[in-house]
């Protein structure tokens, strides 16, 4: 059994759900400008840190596999994504960002000022603070 959740609690996830659906309400504005859906952004920056196999685009969206062929297809239709054999095990594709693929992703990335200007009035010690709260609530180790 759950114990009760206190006030303050509550209220700061009540405030992290507030960012999280502005942020997703920005990302699907900045994707739609891009011609995208949000899933076809989200994909696309995934690729734009490194190339990936479907099976992970998926674990790492948490969404089927079967999805994301789709989506891939799409961005690939499009010119933004190519799939190309894994150099580690060549029955397996890869799907990448194309040049202009990352172009996009990049530039989905920097007009996001949702994040940024919220951010913008923070110190650098506020923002290394809350960096450094927000990797314990995840469980990552500091940098």
């Amino acid at each position: 059994m759950t114990p009760c959740a206190d006030s303050l609690t509550v209220e700061v996830v009540d405030l992290i759900g507030t960012v999280v659906a502005r942020y997703y309400e920005e990302y699907e504005h900045a994707a739609a400008e891009h011609s995208l859906t949000g899933a076809q952004a989200r994909v696309l920056r995934l690729l734009s840190l490194e190339p990936l196999p479907m099976r992970k685009i998926a674990q790492s969206l948490k969404c089927e596999p079967s999805n994301i062929t789709g989506i891939v297809d799409r961005l690939e239709s499009r010119g933004l994504v190519e799939r190309r054999p894994d150099p580690a095990d060549r029955r397996v594709k890869l799907a990448a960002p194309t040049d202009e693929g990352a172009r996009t992703a990049e530039a989905l990335r920097t007009s996001l000022s949702f994040a940024r200007e919220p951010l913008g009035r923070l110190t650098v010690t506020e923002r290394t603070l809350l960096k450094e709260l927000l990797q314990r609530m995840l469980g990552f180790v500091p940098e």
